[in-house]
């Protein structure tokens, strides 16, 4: 799946930029967005070091890198910011990441922290141009502890991070989830291990439900749409996760 485009409605545009197949990044394929109004963008996520190229090829037939005004990382994990140092060095913008990760990120290579925002707990509104603003929503434990969303309020698309993720067999691929329960076994072994809490899935299912989403579109696997948005929203909120399943150290409840 390359360059989908989401949303476009002349002036404003949300683009699945590259969801990285096998061998183009080590271990997991992954999903880079790109949010465009009106001519000026921000990327998403923009990936580990080895899908950087095919990213930059797929934002290249839609922008100028030089339009580009911000980048923003969910979360602190190499598949997010493995390639963020060669980005630097190509785009000059405000980085946007929770602030408990700015203290990790020169682990990544990178020296010059002048271009990295911290975002606080509760989020922020974040104004990339006259008429372009993008909403920075805190997802935290999920399954970072200081995971942010992003909701473009124009298409009602909400970038979700690893919230939704999917972790598809190879041979399997399918741009968009309409049938919920078809698409539930490639979700429920990595949500119950790598999120946080019921708890946190249940605060943060009633945050987002107060917004009009019409994708929920993760970094991993294929976009939610239509009713599966609803259905995803309902079996997680009531999702027993991570520290839910501990039985003891060391042991997780339904895990071999």
């Amino acid at each position: 799946m390359k360059n989908i485009v989401l949303y476009n409605d002349k002036l404003h545009k949300f683009v699945l930029l590259n969801e990285s197949e096998p061998g183009e990044e080590e271990g997991i394929r992954s999903n880079q967005y790109l949010v465009m109004h009106d001519g000026d963008g921000v990327l998403l996520d923009p990936g580990g070091f080895g899908v950087m190229p095919s990213v930059l090829t797929e934002l290249l037939q839609h922008i100028r890198t030089e339009r580009i005004k911000a980048i923003v990382l969910s979360h602190q994990d190499p598949d997010i910011v493995g390639g963020l140092a060669t980005w630097i060095e190509l785009i000059q913008v405000p980085i946007y990441v929770s602030s408990i990760w700015l203290r990790f990120l020169p682990h990544y290579g990178i020296t010059d922290m002048t271009q990295f925002v911290g975002v606080p707990d509760c989020g922020m509104d974040c104004e990339i141009a006259p008429g372009f603003s993008l909403q920075l929503l805190p997802a935290h434990f999920l399954h970072s502890e200081g995971q942010i969303n992003v909701y473009d309020p124009v298409s009602k698309i909400l970038f979700s991070g690893d919230i939704g993720a999917a972790m598809l067999p190879g041979e399997l691929e399918y741009e968009f989830v309409d049938d919920f329960a078809a698409h539930l076994p490639y979700i429920e072994a990595f949500h119950r291990r790598y999120m946080g809490s019921n708890k946190a899935a249940r605060l943060w299912v009633d945050a987002v439900s107060a917004l009009d989403i019409a994708m929920i579109a993760p970094q991993h696997g294929p976009i939610y749409r239509g009713r599966a948005v609803a259905d995803f929203l309902a079996w997680f909120r009531q999702l027993e996760c991570g520290i839910d399943l501990m039985e003891k150290s060391g042991y997780f409840r339904g895990e071999k």
